[in-house]
């Protein structure tokens, strides 16, 4: 085992001795992880970096007087539990009386569910630099591409992260789960005439079993070879077919801006519930207990987490509460408390059903538009709207007759995302859906998706 071993029952200890210092000096929840996390790092085609950590750390929330305060350490001895209490119990003190503080999760049966590997748990730098050789490796041999000028190189990170999550909540409410997660993520360079041409590929699990280095790193070199010299296209809306990953990308604005109860508590949301906001393929769900999630199955209030629908056939049907939000609706509390009131229930573990084509036939269908591998430094611009800007990256394609003919250079977009997913905007659903990362390292289960429309502003410099 590498590090320290990921146990629950420690995890679960941290939390009782955190509320036993607490007292009855305040209602109280502590979360407590312990485990151990490693990060091999890799650019120029040669790892550079590797990392270890062992995980230890403490949350505590605390309501005292309608009061509410956080704080977290990574010191488990007493003196550093002690020590969280009473800064967190001092900056209850000065905070305003919150008239809508709900407290903490009475108890309630938590679903039976670990998202847990013993292989994810047991890899270490050997199984990681293993597999940054194979992603390497499938760009052709290294020492041709790094001595010929022609060639390119790879860079990127292989991660692995296993560890007991438990709570402990002073209204008697008690978790506890193992959770285990590998992503391996990377780009292959391809330097040709001067202009580089970049291809990204990843893959995330709770299997390390399930990350297939090579197959990632055929699928970067073949993107990266097949964006050299790309052409300028002029702004507009072009028909699009969306990887993975750029789903994910724009899917989180919806889901953390959207859908959270308070922002529609606070009239900034666009969801109307109970009307067909998206195309009628559409429908987006939170599970945390499902199989490919990585989370655990309760929030950080301890409220269970179970299956929550957000959009059923196109039409908006749910909102994501923590207790807060659930009070000032009137509704009841759906497990997406993050810890922090000020952002409200937030979506972790969201999932958008796929369909069943294949991301080939989806591009195959496209008379003249664009495929879109990745998207990044995207940004709201309205969160009414779900107006959002960014940029493309690690290739953009041009297609004409149902074939990829070039590539493309990198282009701004500017778009309202539930528009470009509404009603007859969807013109198909890959059966290609997995966990996809974002530039913010949220994931999200998704396919590539085809859309009518997606509207380009300028290049990348604008």
């Amino acid at each position: 085992m590498t590090g320290v071993e990921p146990d629950p029952a420690g995890a679960l200890e941290l939390c009782e001795r955190t509320l036993a210092l607490l007292g009855d000096r305040a209602e109280g929840v502590a979360n407590a992880e312990v485990g151990h996390a490693g990060l091999t790092r890799f650019a120029n085609s040669r790892i550079h970096q590797n990392v270890g950590e062992v995980v230890r750390r403490v949350e505590l929330a605390v309501v005292a007087g309608g009061r509410f305060a956080r704080g977290a350490t990574t010191r488990a001895d007493g003196d550093g539990l002690a020590a969280l209490v009473e800064r967190v119990l001092a900056a209850a003190a000065l905070r305003p009386v919150d008239p809508h503080a709900a407290g903490f999760a009475p108890p309630a049966p938590v679903p039976p569910v670990e998202h847990w590997d013993e292989g994810t748990a047991t890899a270490g730098p050997d199984e990681r630099a293993h597999a940054v050789a194979a992603f390497v490796a499938a760009g052709g041999p290294v020492a041709a591409r790094l001595t010929s000028g022609a060639g390119g190189e790879a860079a990127g990170y292989c991660a692995t992260r296993a560890g007991a999550r438990a709570l402990a909540a002073t209204t008697g409410q008690r978790a506890v789960a193992r959770t285990s997660a590998a992503r391996l993520d990377g780009i292959h360079r391809v330097a040709a005439a001067g202009q580089p041409a970049d291809g990204g590929a990843q893959a995330v699990s709770t299997r390390w079993g399930e990350l297939d280095a090579a197959a990632c790193g055929v699928r970067a070199a073949a993107t990266a070879r097949a964006g050299v010299d790309p052409i300028d296209l002029p702004p507009g809306d072009y028909e699009v077919v969306l990887s993975p990953r750029a789903v994910a990308a724009v899917l989180s604005f919806p889901a953390h801006l959207g859908f959270n109860g308070k922002a529609h508590a606070e009239g900034r949301s666009f969801v109307r519930p109970g009307e067909r906001q998206w195309d009628p393929s559409i429908d987006i769900w939170d599970d945390a207990t499902d199989p490919r999630a990585l989370g655990v199955p309760w929030d950080a209030e301890g409220t269970p987490r179970r299956r929550h629908d957000l959009v059923r056939a196109g039409v908006s049907v749910g909102l994501t509460h923590d207790r807060r939000s659930a009070r000032l609706a009137g509704d009841e509390p759906t497990g997406h408390s993050v810890g922090d009131e000020a952002l409200g229930g937030v979506p972790t573990d969201l999932f958008l059903r796929g369909g069943d084509a294949p991301p080939a036939s989806l591009v195959g269908r496209v008379e003249r538009g664009l495929l879109v591998s990745d998207l990044w430094y995207n940004r709201v611009l309205d969160a009414k709207t779900q107006v959002v800007t960014g940029l493309t990256r690690n290739g953009l394609f041009l297609v004409e007759g149902g074939e990829v003919v070039g590539a493309v250079r990198n282009m701004r977009f500017t778009q309202s995302v539930v528009e470009a997913f509404g009603p007859g905007r969807v013109l198909g659903l890959g059966d290609d859906a997995q966990l996809a990362g974002t530039g913010e390292g949220a994931t999200a289960h998704v396919p590539s998706v085809r859309l009518a429309s997606w509207s380009f502003t300028g290049n990348a410099q604008g």
